[in-house]
């Protein structure tokens, strides 16, 4: 059973129920994510970190609110938190991140303004289990995208996205086969 992570539009939310996979809990930092809207057919919850004091304690809520729903793991999709370690110990090796780069490279929430400004010729998609590290917890799998010409930020993370919303599914159908 599985809970997604979002911040914002959810593309790869999306990409995860038009694969059929169990979501059973959607929860966002933000209440006015767009994401939560596209799961409107299983219980979402929103966990703002001005609610509550920390964010162990907003972690700590947040992992009581998926285990009472039954998640076991637990995918990141586009979620622009850090999650503490205490988190990451109630789903051990069952955090799932989707990266827009050919990690360990270009770790980060700017992955893909970073790529274009070394002048990389290949970016990539990168699915991984979550550490208590910026991206770096083992990878599960990569995809190359290729960097073009005239590629704006807008054009490469597009191309990637539409690799992500391959690759995440086909790993995460994967870890639920286990």
């Amino acid at each position: 059973m599985i809970g997604v992570l979002v911040s914002g539009g959810g593309t790869n939310l999306q990409a995860l129920l038009d694969a059929g996979l169990p979501v059973v809990a959607v929860a966002s930092n933000r209440a006015d994510a767009p994401a939560l809207a596209r799961a409107a057919h299983v219980p979402r919850a929103a966990f703002e970190l001005a609610t509550y004091p920390d964010r162990a304690a907003r972690d700590a809520a947040m992992a009581d609110w998926l285990r009472e729903q039954g998640v076991e793991l637990v995918v990141l999709a586009g979620y622009m938190h850090i999650l503490t370690p205490a988190f990451l110990e109630r789903f051990p090796n069952a955090v799932v991140n989707v990266h827009p780069s050919l990690l360990p490279d270009f770790p980060g929430a700017h992955a893909v303004e970073e790529q274009l400004a070394a002048g990389v010729a290949e970016s990539g998609a990168t699915v991984h289990l979550v550490d208590e590290g910026v991206d770096s917890g083992p990878v599960l799998a990569q995809e190359r995208v290729p960097v073009l010409p005239g590629d704006t930020r807008e054009t490469l993370h597009e191309r990637i996205k539409a690799v992500e919303h391959r690759l995440l599914p086909e790993v995460v159908r994967e870890l639920c086969a286990r």
